[in-house]
Parts: structure tokens; sequence; C-alpha cells
């Protein structure tokens, strides 16, 4: 579509990028070649486009133009081309109201009253010349230099006239739920600029409490309360707002059009007016009870036919629910390149009210896919993404963004723009959740208790504390409860002596206390509102059991759902994902045991098996340094352990080395006695060795960091120097080396506050290669060794990382930013300089992978080819299945 529209206006604009998208157009940002200019280009949708004339559509839109004023961003051009039709505006360089809300959730008074009267001069200007805004909400008040600007000024209206009264065959929006008039949501045919002036105080409202007036988990509630209930007055939700400003708003949010101000200005001056108050003749239960009843018996809507209207005004906001019934299973087909991509995060969420579903695509960003779109959309600006979460408004998308350990947790709107950090401190990788109280919850970095930070950003806190005695190593995969009194959490036991995946239990928080108690056995939990918890053992079984949110006690017994839901290898993560309205998703494929394989791989990049039928649950792999054995990290019943196999005969013998613990990334000694790896000790990583033949009664310490973790190592060729990785709270990794037996203190190689990883020296000593996330993405470097800081090399560039050096030192092998195993020639002499790098073959699905002595081929764990790992089952009303096989 971005090529065919860039060559339809190649002669007046040059598209550059894809800004967002919202209900009704894609944005571009494109240059005016005429003009020399930025400006926003926005594309009707296909959908709506098909069934709009375009010449009534530019007619229509032509009134638009003409509106000038210091408040209403400028209509520059519109028309028509190949198909497209499309309205071009200036681009401001600034952020939406909805982008300063999702950061700062309140405003300042004096700053809330200030945007909402130059919104509203805009207003009244635009309807003394006969426009209604007809979509006045935060996501179209842009904000320059700190002055309000409305965009899309009669857009709405132009393409509601233009098509002719058939919105409903597009299924898009004309209005958004939490700011649409009475009239608007019961689908009036006249609407009048008091509409405008309705949906102006609540974006104000939302300003001054944090909130809009109306509220609900679906589109049907939340208009329902429009219809029927009165908001409570501003100041009941922030008390510094003045009395005036109170009554303003309260007079704004009438029922009855005629009941509100009559004009946009009148609601200006009142604003400003600090005598203005509204009359009181009823209590306040007596005043909301009387406007119901006065809208119901004024608008002439009975029961059936409200419910009608509600019916209608569903299809029109985008959202469809999920209506009592039969259950309903189905598998989603996402399309090639937006599938979900490989991660062992949790990859997943559904929005509240079960219209959309966020994962991470194999782009590693966040897609949001629409019930009602055949399309998945790409939120741009969302690179390095996992474990997404919903906000419960539905319009904002949570992720993790960066390394596990060294994450950031951020926020994308739905409707475009940047996205914004929430925190960057202290953030682990295994999930991250949005609670009903305004905070976020997620895993502490590495190792540790259960954190929250507000969801505007600032310092965050623990909420739960470990019971080291019972072995507890980290509480993470948070899921808040919708009471607010707890939060379901996964207990990781995983340290000496225990699995990682089999025996980790699920456990509920108390928010009262910060205690917690364990409720069985399990891997990932969620609550269903359906009065459960959904979770998923380690063997991809999906259990439920009922459960008391108040008690935060479980009130029944587990039952068995279904087996083969997708455990993810490395995180934890699961495939499972359950709305607010009773809607399920699932990936299935089962757990990943015997998911993956050993290959051989050529240069050319042809594989071919090492043993045929060895499958297994593969972490790590290292070639012994003549080639002859494989050590390989493959997760059993005992945890995670280094295991060696002979290679070179049909079905070499395989033995174990290590017995207990997670144990990972082996690595060989220079003369092929002996094995180090990683082994992780509740809140510490040390290093252990063990005799490669398994003679060692038991691993001995290698090298030991208190309150540190070290995690990649490397002997240097001559077995004098050890380099390594090591860091005290994962937001940094650093490179030391030390002499073991000789130095009483490590040599820094190189120390930043970025992530310094995957140390090794050249075959002939002089040399380190590593990789680092200096430029923000991770890139091989080379420096001199020992002195690293006499000069710096960049090898990659578009990303880089896991280099290896050949056995001979004449080349670095690496993988590039697009998944691709990468070769560059080292030219020899006394400086270092390279030369000749090529692509050889694609790492998609390669999960490890090292280079034999002779250089002249590849060994890799690879994802096992034919698998569905990522098949995606949607089940709706899942909450009557839940009550009848799981009932309390």
């Amino acid at each position: 579509m971005t090529d065919r529209l860039a060559s339809a206006l190649a002669d007046r604009y040059r598209i550059e990028r894809e800004l967002g998208q919202g209900g009704m157009a894609t944005v571009y940002l494109a240059a005016d070649l005429k003009h020399d200019r930025k400006v926003a280009l926005k594309v009707l949708k296909p959908e709506l486009a098909a069934v709009l004339g375009a010449e009534r559509f530019v007619v229509e839109i032509k009134t638009t133009a003409a509106l000038q004023h210091p408040h209403i961003l400028p209509l520059f051009d519109s028309g028509t081309a190949d198909g497209f039709l499309y309205y071009v505006m200036p681009f401001i360089d600034g952020e939406t109201l909805r982008d300063k809300l999702t950061r700062e959730t309140q405003l300042g008074v004096d700053e809330s009253v200030r945007i909402a009267s130059d919104v509203a001069s805009a207003l009244h200007y635009a309807h003394t010349h006969g426009v209604i805004h007809r979509d006045i909400k935060p996501e179209n008040i842009l904000l320059h230099d700190g002055r309000p600007m409305v965009a899309d000024f009669g857009i709405a209206l132009a393409v509601s006239a233009a098509a002719g009264g058939r919105m409903t065959e597009t299924g898009l929006s004309l209005g958004t739920p939490h700011y649409m008039s009475p009239e608007q949501a019961t689908a009036e045919k006249e609407i009048s600029g008091r509409s405008d002036v309705y949906s102006l105080a609540s974006v104000l409202y939302e300003m001054l409490a944090g909130e809009p007036p109306h509220g609900g988990g679906s589109a049907q509630q939340i208009i329902m309360k429009i219809i029927t209930e009165t908001p409570p007055p501003v100041s009941a939700r922030r008390k510094s707002v003045p009395p005036n400003v109170t009554a303003a708003v309260a007079k704004a949010l009438e029922k009855l059009p005629a009941d509100r101000f009559e004009s946009a200005k009148a609601f200006a001056d009142a604003l400003a007016n600090p005598t203005f108050a509204s009359p009181a003749s009823h209590s306040a239960a007596n005043a909301a009870a009387a406007a119901a009843a006065t809208w119901r018996e004024r608008a002439a809507i009975p029961a059936l036919a409200l419910a009608a209207v509600l019916a209608a005004t569903t299809a029109v906001v985008l959202l469809r629910p999920n209506p009592p019934g039969p259950v309903a299973r189905y598998q989603l087909e996402l399309p090639d390149g937006k599938r979900i991509g490989s991660t062992g995060w949790s990859p997943m969420a559904a929005s509240p009210d079960g219209s959309k579903l966020a994962y991470i695509g194999e782009t590693g960003r966040v897609f949001v896919k629409s019930r009602d779109e055949l399309e998945p959309v790409e939120l741009m600006g969302t690179d390095g993404a996992f474990n997404p979460f919903f906000a419960h408004d539905g319009l904002r998308v949570g992720y993790m963004s960066g390394g596990a350990g060294s994450a950031e947790i951020k926020i994308a709107s739905l409707a475009g723009g940047p996205p914004t950090t929430v925190t960057s401190t202290g953030v682990g990788g295994p999930g991250a959740a949005w609670g009903y109280d305004g905070y976020i919850y997620f895993d502490a970095s590495g190792v540790g208790p259960l954190k929250r930070v507000p969801e505007t950003g600032g310092p965050s806190e623990v909420i739960s504390e470990l019971d080291t005695a019972k072995g507890e190593l980290q509480h993470d995969w948070p899921d808040p409860l919708p009471n607010r009194r707890g939060v379901l959490i996964s207990i990781d036991h995983s340290g000496p002596g225990a699995n990682t995946s089999a025996t980790n239990d699920i456990g509920v928080i108390d928010l009262a206390t910060h205690k917690h108690r364990v409720l069985l056995r399990g891997m990932f939990a969620r609550y269903a509102k359906s009065g459960h918890i959904l979770y998923v053992t380690a063997s991809g079984v999906l259990m439920a059991v009922p459960f008391d949110q108040d008690r935060l006690q479980l009130t029944g017994s587990p039952v068995s759902l279904l087996e083969g839901v997708s455990v993810r290898r490395g995180g934890g993560g699961v495939d499972l994902t359950i709305s607010e309205s009773g809607t399920m998703w699932y990936g299935t494929g089962g757990t990943n045991n015997q998911a993956e394989e050993v290959l051989w791989a050529s240069r050319a990049g042809e594989f071919s098996a090492v043993d045929p039928g060895w499958t297994g649950d593969f972490g790590s792999i290292a070639l012994s340094p003549d080639g002859t054995r494989l050590a390989v990290s493959i997760v059993d019943a005992t945890g995670e352990q280094i295991w060696v196999k002979r290679l070179g005969v049909p079905h070499g013998t395989l033995s174990k080395l290590t017995f207990e613990g997670v144990n990972t990334v082996p690595r060989w000694h220079p003369d092929g006695t002996q094995l180090m790896f990683g082994a992780r000790f509740a809140a510490e990583r040390k290093l252990r060795a063990v005799r490669a033949d398994g003679s060692s009664p038991s691993p001995t310490m290698l090298l030991e960091l208190p309150g540190k973790r070290i995690y990649i190592a490397n002997w240097s060729r001559d077995g004098r120097w050890l380099v390594y990785e090591a860091w005290a709270d994962l937001n940094g990794r650093d490179i030391f080396a030390v002499r073991p037996g000789v130095d009483s203190a490590a040599v820094p190689l190189v120390v930043s506050k970025f992530a310094d990883r995957n140390p090794s020296v050249s075959p002939d000593g002089r040399w380190l290669l590593y990789d680092a996330t200096t430029t923000g993405t991770p890139e091989v470097y080379v420096r001199p060794f020992p002195d690293a800081s006499k000069a710096l090399y960049q090898i990659s560039t578009g990303g880089g990382s896991g280099a290896k050096w050949s056995r001979d030192g004449r080349e670095i092998f690496f993988t590039n930013g697009t998944g691709e195993l990468t070769r560059v020639a080292v030219v020899p002499g006394n400086s270092f300089a390279f030369a000749d790098q090529r692509v050889l073959f694609s790492l998609r699905g390669v999960l490890d992978w090292d280079v034999t002595p002779d250089g002249r081929r590849f060994i890799m764990i690879r994802e096992r080819q034919g698998q569905q790992r990522h098949k995606l089952v949607v089940v709706e009303n899942v909450f009557a299945e839940l009550k009848a096989r799981a009932p309390r």
C-alpha cells in the first residue's frame, strides 16, 4: 500500500515514514515538494474509502479548508490519487494531549483550564462557521510549544456526509466512546455544537481527574453510563479543582443538549469566572436519577429501542463484545511477516474488552490485531519489545524493551506517537502488568521480589518478600486482581537442586501486608473474572481452579482444560492471555521439550543432523578444541545440566556431568580436559568447573564474585587468562580479565554504562572480541588485549552479537542485525584490520552455534522444522465453560 501511495503522489509529496494509525486514517510524514515543508499526510482506510464517493468527499472537506484560527490545525490539501482519499495538514513536531496525559495522568488545574479554554475558542469559531468537529478527544489536540491546536477539524463531518449515512458499512468510528455526547451515543442524526462542548468537558474532566467521566470494560458499558449516569463532580476526584470549574464541567456534561452551555464560548467564560455556579435543586443522587429519567423520556428511547441503539453504536466504535452464548473456538492465522515471533518471554496480551490482541511480531516490535480488521498494525518505535500488556482503557499498550535484566518499561499509544518510558531502573525479564490502581507491576532485575511503579513514572517500590527458607528465588509474571487487593505471581525456585520449570509455584500477594501465600504448583497464572485462576503447568497443561479474590483463597478443586499450550524456553513465558470480557487466546505446539535438534551447517547454509533423532530442550553448546566432543546444556527433570557427547560416532556416547541446579554456557579449557560453566545460585551466578571425562566427584568453584553475577566466560588460548562479563544489577554489564592463581584482583577491560558482553580473546592472545550496546543496539567490537584502552575497532554495522573467532584467528563470525551469520576476514599484521565482510546464511530458529576447528562448517542448536509452534487459538465466552467445568 505504501509503495503504491508513494508512486501515486510522487509529483507532489515524498512519503518518508508512517507516523501512526487512527480509526479512520493512516498518517504519514511527507515532504511537500512544491513548498519544501514537512506535512502530515492522512490517507483514509481502504474500507472507508470503498463506501465514499471521491467527488462528494472532496466537496465536503472543502468546507473545513476555510477555517483559519490560531488553535485550529489548518487543512493544506485534499484529493484522490490511485483510489486513495487523502488530506494534508501541517506536521507538528510536538506531542498530543494524549501523549502528555499518558505521561503525567493529571495536569495542573491552571494548565488544564487554559488548554480547554483555547480549544473552546477554536470550537466557537468553527461553530459560527457551521462546522462541528464531532471527535474532540486528547488524540486530536496537538500541543505545539504548549499551545493546543485542534486537528482533523470537520473531517468526521466530511466523512459522514460523503458516506451518505453508510458509516456502519465501514466498521469505523465517528467518535470515541469515552468522549461521545449522549446524542452521539444514541446515533442522533442532528448534532449541534453542544455535542463538541460535551466532548471538550469530558477531556477537561480527564485532565483534572486523571480519567474520563465515564469508564467501563466495554463500549456498551461506557455508552450506557453516558446515557443513564451522572458522573461524580470532578472536585470529588480532585479536591483542588475550584468550585466554578467543577460547576462549569458539570453543566457542560448535562445529558440534554439544551441543558448545557449554549456555546463553547460560554463554557470558556464560565471556566474563567470564579463566581460561576450551576443551580442544584436536587441532591446528587436525585439529580443523577432525574437526569437519566429525563433523558430517556425526552429522547423517547424505550428499553428495546435503547438496546438496538447500543448494538448499532457498538458497530460504529469498532468494538465487538463477547455476547452470552455457547463457547466458540477457532484458529487465527496471522499474515506472513506479521506472525508471533520467537521469544522466551510472554508474547501476547488481550485488551480488556477482548477486541484487540497485542503481540510481539517477527520484527521484535509490538503488533495489534483488532478483531474487526484483517491486517495487524505494527506499532512503530517499539523495537526490542517483549512482554506486552494492555492499559485498562484499552488505548495503550505497555511493554518491556531491551535485554532481560536491563530492560525498560515503555508505553505506546494505539493512536500513534513515540512511546514513553515509565522506568528503566531495576527492571527484570519475566513479566509486567497494569494494575487497576494506576501502578504497573513488574519483576525486579535479575532475581528478587515483585515491584511496582506509578504508570506516570517515578520511583518504584518493592511489594513482596521472598521466603528464602523455602528456596524462593524470584517473584515474577504478575497479574493484579481487579479488586486491588492482591496480585497473582509465579514463584521461582530455580536454584541448586531445583528445576526452573517443574518446581515453580503460583502464589498471591496481599497488597495490604505485602505477604504472599502459595496456592498451587504451576508456571504462569491469569485471573478470569468468572472467579477462576487459569494457570499452565510446566508440561503445557492449562488448568482452572475457582478463586475468591476478596479472601485471596482457592474455593474449589483444579480441573484440566486442555493440553499443548506453548511454554517458551529460556524466559518461561506462556502463550496465554484472557480478556476481562471472557475471550481467551492461547498458542499451541506444546512445551519446548524435544523442540530443538543439533545440526551441522556448511558455509552455504546446508544443514544435516549431528545424530539423527537426537532432539531435546537444549540451551547452549561448545565444541572441544579438537572438534571431537560437544558440550551442551540440556533441561531435564533435575534442572539445566551440562552434558558431553562424542562426535563422529553414530549415536555417540552422551555423558552427564552435572546433576543439580541451573548450569549454562559451557566452555572448554584449551587442553580439553575440563569444562567451565555458569551456575546459578540464588541472587548470584558463579563460574564452576568439572572434568570433561566425568571423573569429578562434583563441580569445583572456579570464580565467584559476592553480590555479582558472571555469565559468559572464555579462556585465552594459552590457558593463562580468563575473560568474563559480570554485573551487579543487570542494568549494565562489564568485561574483566583475571589470571587464576596469579592475580588477586581482576583487570577491568571494558567498563561502561552499557551492556558489554560475550568476551573472547583471539588465538594469538592480542585482541579482545566482544559486543556492546554503546550505539543503542548491539554491535561487535575489537580492542587490544590486555590493554583494552589503547584502541577500538567496530566490526559490525546495523547490529551484531554473539561473535566468535575462528580457531586460526583469521576470521570472525557473528550474528548480524537481521539474524544472519556473517563472516569477516582478519587481515594479518601487527595492527588490527579486517576486510571482506559477507553474509553466509540465515540463523532463523537457531538458538546457539559454534564453529569447527577447521572453520569449514558450524554446529548449531535449531528449532525443529515443520513444527507449528505458534498456532493461535481463540476461545470466546470461556467464562461459561469455566463456570460449568470448575464450579465453586
